[in-house]
């Protein structure tokens, strides 16, 4: 998925808030603010926004000399979300439909994203929580989904923010363990779950854990490890949570189905749905390759 001149003010955003979060500094503040501004003024709109979201978010942590400006904020919300965890492992159990229930929530957990909201709030992620089984998910999609799952000699479950991947241990306990192997970023950006993020939510115990060897707040192949690319072109199914990963991979030849909310608008407009929305889809190069046959 390309860039659009509508993700140039979202990166100053980003950055402002995240540096803001970092110092109170207001030269470095200004500082932040004027470099990305000639960054995204020379920014190539032929690739996918994670891709300047990287650059921004590295530029960040030199100016500031942090190497996880938001260490506080990933382990504040793997611990709500862990305190959450056990409710929400009964509302999946209870449910009539348990594997639906599950993914509607691996999905809620997805409004934990702090590239496209800095403002966040609890109340917000209990709200999106509170209303997940109530979201509409199209039913042959999700049938489809169940079937690979089934059918898979290998998964592989690209993970995406901190606390959002305990959301994902609700699908994960459905699935045949054995067969999945969960991936985290190769090291710390935005709120982007990490190795230390997947100890911490108990993912570790239950499920193999690699990282990408990447810190792109998606999934750029070209810059991941050979053991992660790898990983990738053997699996017969990948799952891949968040906007970040639809789109830098939603182009790409391969058994994809993607999990997340659509947060900002250049996405929901991309897929043609309202902002909000809770996605579940395969990927376009997917669909037109079952369509051709």
């Amino acid at each position: 998925m390309k860039s659009t001149v509508d993700c140039m003010p979202c990166f100053l955003r980003q950055a402002l808030e995240a540096v803001r979060m970092t110092t109170d500094d207001p030269a470095l503040h200004e500082e932040t603010i004027r470099r990305v501004l000639k960054m995204t003024a020379e920014m190539d709109l032929n690739v996918p926004p994670p891709v300047m979201g990287r650059r921004v978010h590295q530029l960040i942590r030199e100016l500031t000399e942090t190497p996880d400006p938001y260490q506080k904020i990933k382990r504040q919300y793997n611990q709500l979300a862990l305190q959450w965890f056990n409710e929400l492992q009964l509302r999946v159990r209870m449910a009539d439909d348990p594997f639906r229930a599950a993914v509607l929530l691996a999905i809620a957990g997805n409004i934990i994203d702090f590239g496209v909201d800095g403002a966040l709030c609890m109340q917000k992620v209990q709200d999106t929580i509170d209303q997940a089984l109530d979201q509409p998910l199209d039913r042959s999609t999700l049938e489809r989904l169940g079937q690979e799952i089934h059918n898979a000699r290998s998964i592989l479950y690209l993970g995406d923010n901190a606390g959002e991947i305990v959301f994902d241990r609700l699908l994960l306990e459905l699935m045949p363990l054995e067969k999945v192997v969960f991936v985290v970023k190769g090291s710390p950006i935005i709120n982007d779950a990490t190795m230390e993020d997947a100890v911490q939510a108990g993912l570790t115990e239950i499920v193999r854990v690699i990282d990408n060897g990447s810190n792109a707040p998606g999934t750029v192949l070209e810059e991941c490890s050979p053991v992660f690319r790898a990983a990738f072109e053997s699996a017969d199914l990948i799952i891949a949570k968040g906007q970040g990963n639809f789109e830098t991979l939603n182009e790409t030849a391969a058994n994809l189905f993607f999990l997340f909310q659509a947060k900002c608008p250049v996405v929901a407009g991309h897929i043609g749905k309202p902002v909000g929305t809770f996605v579940l889809r395969r990927s376009d190069c997917l669909e037109r390759i079952v369509k051709t046959k």
